[in-house]
Formats: structure tokens, C-alpha cells, sequence
């Protein structure tokens, strides 16, 4: 009788971790910073019609990296507990650690009892009234969350970014500061060079607390290039 094939649970956690981070580094990063008025969301994304960054809620966006597949059905989820929530209670029940706690949970499972793990890494925020009350959750691909302050990027190569955001960012910047910022860090090690990333090479969005209600909002092309020259 031959002896069946075992692998320790340690390795067997080891290689989802490694598969999940090389699928998710392949994609491109985005970045997720706060900024005077509210919080902006900036990617390298080409496509019009493919999204890594969307609305959850009223004051509640979404943004992600890795396979598009997967991230599109978790913001579907989203959209649709939001939605539940606010409509058999209170819109003001839906907040965005609610929503990071119900991805964790969907990340963690799948991470844990699932043959593949998703190759995805998101980031949930939501705007405050004030800047103090911003809230940015970083999701990983095994379900572990990390509540953050000011600034997040994820995907490709996020770490390089990351260290420069920490250097560079500040409280209290304007939208054409954060967004300029973002681009040049996307621009300087999203490939093996530096480049100048144009605005229809990006997708870029914001929620703005001065906003009523609604605070998502997309912006243009045109607008993207006003605060690329501002």
C-alpha cells in the first residue's frame, strides 16, 4: 500500500502567502491618500471601463490590486451589504470598518479553506467629517486588516512607494498636491524606468467631505491633467 503524500499546514500556508503576493505584485499599484478636503484615490489604469477604484457607499470607497475578476466580485459583495444595512436600518449604520471586518472574514476563509487563495489586496475608506476621522483599512489576501493614517499603496511595487509616501506626504495637502505626488511615485516604479505618466494613463478619484451625502466622486481626464499642471 503506497504512504499517502503528506505536506506540513505551515508549508502549505507558506505557499498560498507566496502565490497570493506574486499574483498581486504582477498588477499595478495604487495609492490612497488623504488630502485636505478628503481622501484620493490614484492608480495607473488605462481602461475606461475596467475599475480598480468604485464607490461602496455614501461616503465609503473601494480601491484594489491583483486580479480583476476577483476584486470586481468583492466590490459587488460590498455593494450589496451596504445596501442591506442601510436599507433594513440606518444609513448611517454602514460604516467602513464594518465592511473591512465582513471582507477580512471572506479574505480569511478563502484563504484558509480554499484551494487557491484570492490574488487580491484592497483598501476600504471612508471620509469623516473632519480629517481626524478619516478611516483607511488595508485588507491583505489572507484576511488580515491594518487600520492606517494618511497615505497606503498596494500592488506592484508598493514597498519603494510606500517609503517615499512616508517622507513626502503631509497633513493638510491640496488635491493637486497628492495627486502629483501619487504620479510621480507610480510613474517612478511601476516598470524596470522612470516615466511620466500621462492622465489618460490613470484613474483617479476622490471622496470630498465638502460634498453632500454622496462624497464619490470620479475625475475627468481633463481634470487630472489640470492638477498634473497645477
Amino acid at each position: 500500500m503506497s504512504v499517502p503524500f503528506y505536506v506540513s499546514p505551515e508549508q502549505i500556508m507558506r505557499d498560498k502567502a507566496d502565490f497570493a503576493r506574486k499574483g498581486i505584485a504582477r498588477g499595478r499599484s495604487v495609492v490612497v491618500l488623504q488630502y485636505d478636503e478628503g481622501i484620493a484615490f490614484v492608480a495607473e489604469n488605462p481602461s475606461r471601463a475596467l475599475h480598480k477604484i468604485s464607490e461602496l457607499y455614501d461616503r465609503i470607497g473601494f480601491a484594489a490590486v491583483g486580479k480583476y475578476n476577483e476584486f470586481e466580485s468583492l466590490r459587488v459583495a460590498g455593494v450589496r451589504l451596504a445596501d442591506l444595512r442601510g436599507y433594513s436600518y440606518d444609513r448611517s449604520d454602514v460604516t467602513g470598518r464594518s465592511l473591512a471586518n465582513a471582507y477580512a472574514q471572506t479574505l480569511g476563509m478563502m484563504f484558509t479553506d480554499a484551494p487557491k487563495p484570492l490574488e487580491v489586496e484592497i483598501v476600504v475608506a471612508e471620509v469623516g467629517p473632519s480629517p481626524d476621522l478619516d478611516q483607511l483599512y488595508r485588507l491583505m489576501f489572507d484576511g488580515s486588516v491594518a487600520d492606517v493614517r494618511g497615505f497606503v499603496a498596494m500592488g506592484g511595487t508598493s514597498e519603494p512607494i510606500t517609503t517615499e509616501l512616508a517622507a513626502e506626504w503631509r497633513e493638510a495637502m491640496s488635491l493637486s498636491e497628492v495627486v502629483r505626488l501619487a504620479v510621480r511615485l507610480l510613474g517612478e516604479h511601476g516598470e524596470d524606468q522612470a516615466r511620466t505618466l500621462d492622465a489618460d494613463q490613470l484613474e483617479v478619484a476622490v471622496l470630498d467631505r465638502t460634498r453632500p451625502r454622496r462624497t464619490f466622486s470620479r475625475i475627468s481626464q481633463v481634470r487630472v491633467a489640470e492638477l498634473l499642471a497645477d
